[in-house]
């Protein structure tokens, strides 16, 4: 499975990965943040087939792209349920509160915890992470983890917001996250690259923790 990392919101630093099969040039794009044609020029210039759009969760900064994508690839976007109602509500995506009001198109795949989504001869389990959000998922499968807004280098995501709470994000992280090979890859929704066994040693939320 290869992957590339594109900023196509620079304000906020999102993180709008593809995600792609070599064999089958089948592709997941998850969390496009905004429209970008060069991005999109990047996926028809390898071939690639956008079999589904991912949102980790239903930030404005992660669901920005859905409408541009969507129409471009005629891929489905999938979301949690929890989430859902997120992408046509500018209050419950958080654009309101940055004062615009974005919405998306509806999901056409509502997800849910360990669904598989299979890319060429790769699976890619769904495992649900709410903490972030009510409806915050990560993407799994082939030592990648695609970990959204709960899991950053050396920091979670906040809990601050609607839908979020500090206990489910400690839980998703310590007793689900943590449970995946110390060598796994995480790609967060921003920030650099980590993997799970820095975290568990390096994180200032959990790394302390999870070494008792």
């Amino acid at each position: 499975m290869k992957y590339e990392v594109h900023i196509l919101l620079g304000g906020y630093e999102t993180n709008t990965y593809l995600c792609w099969d070599e064999s089958s040039h089948e592709a997941l794009l998850i969390d496009p943040a905004a429209p970008s044609i060069p991005l999109w020029n990047r996926i028809v210039e390898k071939g690639l087939k956008i079999k589904y759009i991912i949102n980790t969760h239903g930030h404005a900064d992660h669901i920005g792209g859905n409408d541009f994508f969507k129409e471009k690839s005629k891929a489905p976007i999938a979301i949690h349920l929890l989430d859902a109602e997120h992408l046509n509500n500018s209050t419950k995506n958080l654009s309101t509160m940055a004062g615009m009001k974005l919405t998306s198109p509806q999901a056409d795949i509502i997800l849910a915890d360990g669904d598989i989504l299979k890319i060429g001869e790769s699976e890619m389990k769904v495992i649900h992470t709410p903490g972030h959000t009510e409806g915050g998922i990560c993407i799994y499968g082939d030592g990648l983890l695609f970990s959204g807004d709960t899991l950053f280098q050396e920091d979670v995501g906040r809990t601050d917001l609607p839908g979020g709470n500090n206990l489910k994000l400690q839980h998703s992280i310590q007793q689900i996250l943590f449970e995946l090979p110390d060598e796994t890859i995480v790609l967060p929704g921003h920030g650099p690259a980590t993997t799970i066994g820095e975290e568990k040693i390096g994180n200032i939320a959990f790394g302390l923790i999870s070494r008792l």
